[in-house]
């Protein structure tokens, strides 16, 4: 009778119910899932661009002066705000953001950078997905995984390396071995040395999502155009890369978008006063912070005035990345 009884009390149990009504009524857990998964996005996401717009528009001389949580009064019972309110108003610092530095040049350079490596990415894994996707050749699975290796290696393993090589000071020597091949030209603070490590992070994935696209398409539509007597190359670029323009989108705009919000290339490789003519988006964020002063306000508007872009750009663009992410997998 014990056990029995026990049963039953396990069964009226408050998880024993909940997992009932789950069987019974799935919707609710999605209903809750979505809720936590909205949860999570609002607070690594949403919050911390509204604390930096909480920042910007806070007066200088306000922003280390107690708390932005402030005590509210309601129906009689006193507590603390639970987000961070402004201690003031002073949207000018949109505009002095302007005035003090040519933001508006680092803006540009961020987006010079990130075109350049764009059509470079794009370029390069067109090639490289056309072969992996409709070529067969041994070691091409091996290959594949190799390369997409690459994307796993955090950019703090090829700094000294690549520090090393755009200095040019030393020659390049064959590992292990030590015996020179060449000495490269000095590349450090200039565009070459952002351009060519942010090309290499950002192929692997490029490289995946065109070989998925390529290889889908009916090698009839590609002997078509080789019978109109078109080269190979003419046949991925006016056939397949046409017929991949989902895919194509998709690689194009998540590259541009890596390469624009990119900091810790930018940050090491333009070491000089002469650097900051090209230097992106976060030279000039750091302009704001001087050895004795740091302008938060401004950092702050900054950061807001470079994100903008890219919101702009992800809404006009969003469609077609979800679909060239899914159609890369539903695609028969």
């Amino acid at each position: 009778m014990s056990s029995e009884t026990d049963g039953a009390s396990d069964d009226t149990g408050p998880l024993a119910r909940w997992a009932r009504n789950a069987i019974h009524n799935p919707r609710r857990v999605y209903r809750a899932l979505f809720y936590v998964a909205m949860a999570f996005f609002m607070v690594t996401t949403v919050f911390p661009f509204y604390w930096l717009l909480v920042l910007a528009v806070t007066p200088q001389e306000n922003l280390l002066s107690g708390s932005f949580l402030p005590t509210v009064d309601l129906f009689g019972v006193s507590g603390t705000f639970p987000l961070p309110v402004p201690k003031g108003f002073n949207p000018t610092a949109f505009v002095t953001v302007f005035e003090q530095i040519p933001f508006h040049l680092y803006v540009l350079n961020s987006f010079v950078l990130a075109a350049t490596t764009t059509v470079i990415v794009l370029v390069v894994a067109s090639l490289a997905g056309y072969v992996f996707g409709r070529i067969e050749f041994p070691g091409r699975a091996l290959l594949m995984l190799g390369i997409l290796a690459i994307s796993y290696f955090p950019p703090a393993a090829f700094v000294i390396p690549l520090f090393q090589a755009f200095a040019g000071n030393a020659p390049i020597t064959i590992p292990f071995v030590g015996v020179p091949l060449f000495t490269p030209p000095r590349l450090l603070n200039t565009p070459g040395s952002m351009v060519m490590p942010f090309s290499a992070l950002f192929l692997p994935l490029s490289i995946f999502i065109l070989t998925t696209f390529y290889g889908q398409i009916p090698d009839g539509l590609e002997d078509a155009a080789r019978v109109e007597g078109t080269t190979r190359l003419g046949a991925l670029f006016r056939v397949i890369v046409p017929l991949s323009a989902p895919g194509v989108a998709t690689a194009g705009v998540l590259t541009f978008i890596s390469v624009y919000n990119e900091y810790f290339f930018s940050s090491i490789m333009a070491t000089s006063p002469e650097a900051s003519k090209w230097s992106p988006i976060v030279g000039g964020i750091l302009s704001y912070q001087t050895q004795y002063t740091t302008q938060y306000n401004l950092m702050a508007a900054a950061s807001v005035v470079g994100v903008i872009p890219v919101v702009v750009l992800v809404i006009i663009a969003q469609e077609r990345i979800v679909s060239g992410l899914t159609a890369g997998a539903l695609k028969e």
